[in-house]
């Protein structure tokens, strides 16, 4: 398999490296903004390097992975769909539903398979707990609690682009929740603050809560924030009438207990989303190399990518509007 890679960054360099290793792939092909950046990825790890996307399809690739800024996204989306090349996409498709659906819309229309890079959902604890729920070994579940905290805020040229800590940080969360318990999000009521002049600034914020009930009666309780002085903490809990299982949970979680005699964390607590799921990273992408050579299912759809997208606009709604709102009313 021939494969093209748009965009050399961190994660891009990653996927590169995995590329590279995977015996599916016999050939791939970088491209990035920074020319000297994507020369410098091709050359660690033995890729061949092009000069723009257009380069990468006019070669005949097999397919195509998205790695670049997500501006970007959409439009690499349309031209894969318009050469008929598979494609994996870091998340989001768009920060918007309208230019999200013009990119389902044209996928649909040419029937090439999209994966969107929700890596969770390739993570070992998360894949154990959807399996707990769905074999009925916690009874009926009735409170999920989410977790995920930044060790430091991003750059402020990255907060000006993201979106929000709804759309770039806890969407993650938005997709994972209802994936794990098998319900949809139905409603959001959500708050938060910025205490940050950084994401002020962006009209963002960088500490926020939000309730989320389910399908069924579920109920979830979700914190996000982008400053952890102990580390990246991400953690799934979810209760049931027979038992309770938490994900992320281990030696490296970046929380500290003070009750009488507990012990101290043995090891330092995560970095980053690197040093978290660097096996979930490279389990999603040979799950994409997987299913395009078996022409199989996507294991994350783009109406799997947009579900998510409308949870966290009502998450956004709900802060600014000081109330709940029903996800069917952003959707």
């Amino acid at each position: 398999m021939h494969v093209g890679l748009v965009g050399t960054g961190r994660i891009g360099a990653f996927h590169a490296q995995v590329l590279s290793e995977s015996p599916t792939v016999d050939t791939l092909s970088v491209v990035d903004a920074d020319s000297r950046r994507a020369a410098e990825v091709a050359s660690a790890v033995g890729a061949r390097c092009v000069d723009s996307p257009e380069a990468l399809f006019d070669a005949g690739i097999d397919a195509i992975v998205i790695a670049a800024a997500t501006p970007a996204h959409a439009p690499l989306l349309h031209m894969a769909a318009d050469a008929g090349v598979p494609a994996f996409c870091e998340k989001p498709i768009a920060l918007d539903l309208d230019t999200t659906d013009e990119v389902i819309e044209h996928l649909q229309r040419s029937g090439v398979m999209v994966q969107v890079g929700f890596q969770r959902r390739f993570d070992a604890g998360y894949r154990a707990a959807k399996e707990a729920v769905r074999s009925g070994t916690l009874g009926d579940v009735y409170v999920v609690r989410l977790a995920t905290h930044d060790p430091l805020p991003p750059a402020e040229a990255y907060v000006a682009a993201s979106g929000g800590i709804w759309r770039d940080l806890a969407i993650h969360d938005f997709d994972i929740a209802p994936w794990v318990l098998g319900r949809r999000v139905l409603e959001v009521y959500a708050d938060g603050q910025a205490n940050d002049e950084l994401f002020a600034r962006h009209g963002d914020i960088d500490a926020t809560c939000a309730v989320l009930r389910f399908e069924g009666g579920v109920i979830g309780a979700l914190s996000a924030t982008r400053n952890d002085p102990r580390g990246y903490d991400v953690r799934m809990e979810v209760f049931g009438v027979k038992d309770s299982v938490a994900v992320g949970w281990d030696d490296r979680t970046p929380l500290r207990s003070i009750e009488p005699g507990a012990e101290p964390p043995r090891k330092p607590g995560y970095r980053d989303f690197m040093d978290r799921f660097a096996l979930a990273y490279r389990a999603e992408i040979d799950g994409f190399l997987a299913a395009v050579r078996d022409r199989a299912e996507s294991p994350c759809t783009v109406f799997d990518a947009r579900t998510a997208l409308t949870v966290a606009l009502a998450a956004d709604r709900s802060r600014r509007e000081h109330q709940p709102v029903r996800v069917e009313e952003v959707a």
